[in-house]
C-alpha cells in the first residue's frame, strides 16, 4: 500500500510539472552571461553594454524563460532584445513606444531589430504612456522601464494612471523594474526636461501610490561622483543611475 501511494504521489507531481511546463510557467534562471555573449548580437549593442551592465540588470530583474514581459519606452529595442533572449521561445516581450516615437529613428531601428531570429517572441506596441498596456498583455510577470520615466513629466503623461495600468496588468508577485538618471534631492521633476533626470524618492512615492511595494534597489549603476547637476548627455563621467524593484502584492 505504501509503495502504491508513493507511485501515485510521484505520478501526480510529474503531471503537475508537465502541466506547468506546458502552461509556459517561468523556469530556472538562464545563463545571463552567455546571453550577453551571444555572437549574433550587434557591435552597437555590445558597445552599449559597458554603461548599461545588462548581465546585472537581467539578474536583478530575475528574468526567466517563459516569462511575459512588457518593456516600456523600448526605443530602438536594446533592452527588448536582451529580455527576449532571456525569456526564450516560450516567453513573450511587448516593446512599447508611444505614437510620436513611430516617426523617429529609434523606432525604425526597432522595426529592423524585430526581423532578427532572436526577436521572434517580441511584439511592437504603439500606445500612449497614460495607457501603455495592450489588451492582450495580461498577467504579466515583469514590466521594465529603462531611462524614460524621467521624460514622462515633460510629456505631460498622467503618471498615476500609467502606474495603475502597469499594476493592473501584472500578476500578483509580478515585478516592476525601473532604472533612471538620478536628480539631486528635492529636485522632484524639475530636471526632467533640462537635465533628463528625476528625483529617486519622488519616483518611488509615485509608484508605491499605485499599490506597489518597494522590495530592493541595486547599486551597480550608481556613481557618487556625479554631481547630478549636469545634463546626462554632456556628463564626462558615468551618470548616477538608480535601479528600483517593486512588486505587486
Amino acid at each position: 500500500m505504501k509503495l502504491r501511494r508513493c507511485v501515485v504521489v510521484s505520478s501526480a507531481l510529474l503531471i503537475a510539472a508537465l502541466v506547468a511546463a506546458c502552461a509556459g510557467m517561468p523556469g530556472a534562471a538562464p545563463d545571463y552571461r552567455a546571453i550577453i555573449a551571444s555572437p549574433d548580437r550587434t557591435d552597437a549593442d555590445r558597445a552599449n553594454d559597458a554603461r548599461r551592465k545588462p548581465e546585472q540588470v537581467l539578474a536583478f530583474a530575475g528574468v526567466r524563460p517563459g516569462m511575459k514581459v512588457l518593456d516600456l519606452g523600448a526605443g530602438g529595442g536594446y533592452s527588448t532584445e536582451l529580455l527576449a533572449r532571456a525569456v526564450g521561445p516560450q516567453g513573450v516581450v511587448y516593446a512599447q513606444n508611444d505614437k510620436p516615437a513611430a516617426k523617429g529613428q529609434a523606432y525604425a531601428r526597432l522595426m529592423e531589430r524585430l526581423q532578427r531570429p532572436a526577436m521572434k517572441n517580441s511584439v511592437s506596441v504603439l500606445r500612449d504612456f497614460d495607457d501603455p498596456v495592450p489588451p492582450e498583455a495580461r498577467d504579466l510577470d515583469l514590466v521594465t522601464f529603462f531611462y524614460i520615466y524621467h521624460d514622462t513629466p515633460a510629456w505631460d503623461v498622467d503618471r498615476a494612471k500609467m502606474n495603475r495600468r502597469v499594476f493592473e496588468a501584472l500578476k500578483p508577485g509580478g515585478i516592476y523594474l525601473i532604472a533612471d538618471h538620478a536628480a539631486k534631492a528635492g529636485a522632484g521633476v524639475s530636471a526632467s526636461k533640462t537635465l533628463h533626470r528625476i528625483e529617486e524618492s519622488l519616483l518611488r512615492r509615485e509608484v508605491e501610490a499605485a499599490g506597489f511595494r518597494f522590495v530592493a534597489e541595486a547599486d551597480f549603476l550608481r556613481n557618487p561622483a556625479d554631481p547630478r547637476e549636469e545634463r546626462v548627455f554632456a556628463l564626462k563621467i558615468p551618470v548616477d543611475n538608480f535601479v528600483l524593484k517593486f512588486v505587486k502584492p
